[in-house]
């Protein structure tokens, strides 16, 4: 009878001890963790927003022309950066730097549209009256339901706080990506791609924020 031994092998012996277990650096783990928890914060405030305006009377203010073309061109900024981040991140992979920094600029460019245009959004819905605990008088008018019912003011306040911490994501990515832009040649590839995961899980929020919050909320003349 053989009494020959055989050794297991376990995945994790591949890892000798190094400071990348399973070929992941430290900072592009931290990345993913912030990535995965920031994901439950949004996924929170989205959820709370569609319970509330499932449990209320819900105003659905945005006419087609010019609220949603104006959102949509928001969107275009932001898919648009995504693009030129992935340029920047394949520039860099090459040792590129020059063609790095070009795009990281250009994503910033549209990163700071995008808030420009958002800010405007902002002043217009003020100015007509919308407040995080009141809707403009012309709202309650149209959308009171039959049984008298008062449209739910805190469609201001689910609107602010989340487009409101969605910017926010926005401006410090654009402030992060500037130091990465100044500091390319003295950063690794690893660097740019972790800024890169940053900027696309910005732009992947506002692909669930876009539809939840403003097409759902289109205005359809007789409803």
């Amino acid at each position: 009878m053989s009494t020959e031994a055989r050794a297991v092998h376990f995945p994790a012996a591949d890892w000798d001890g190094g400071v990348h277990p399973y070929r992941v650096g430290h900072r592009k783990l931290g990345m993913w963790l912030f990535i995965v928890s920031d994901s439950l914060t949004f996924s929170a405030l989205l959820i709370g927003y569609s319970y509330l305006r499932a449990s209320n009377v819900w105003p659905t203010p945005f006419h087609f022309n010019p609220s949603i073309l104006f959102s949509s061109l928001m969107t275009f900024c932001l898919l648009s950066s995504s693009l030129t981040m992935v340029f920047g991140v394949s520039a860099s992979s090459r040792g590129d730097w020059k063609a790095t920094r070009k795009w990281i600029l250009i994503t910033i460019f549209f990163g700071i549209a995008f808030l420009v245009l958002h800010l405007y959004e902002w002043n217009h819905l003020i100015h007509q009256g919308l407040t995080p605990f009141a809707l403009p008088a012309e709202w309650v008018t149209q959308y009171t339901a039959a049984d008298g019912t008062l449209p739910s003011p805190l469609f201001g306040a689910t609107f602010f706080a989340i487009t409101g911490l969605h910017m926010f994501h926005v401006f410090t990515g654009a402030i992060y990506l500037t130091v990465v832009a100044a500091r390319v040649k003295k950063l690794k590839h690893e660097d740019v791609e972790i800024s890169g995961l940053y900027w696309h899980f910005v732009d992947l929020v506002w692909m669930f924020v876009f539809p939840l919050i403003y097409i759902m909320s289109v205005h359809i003349d007789g409803h």
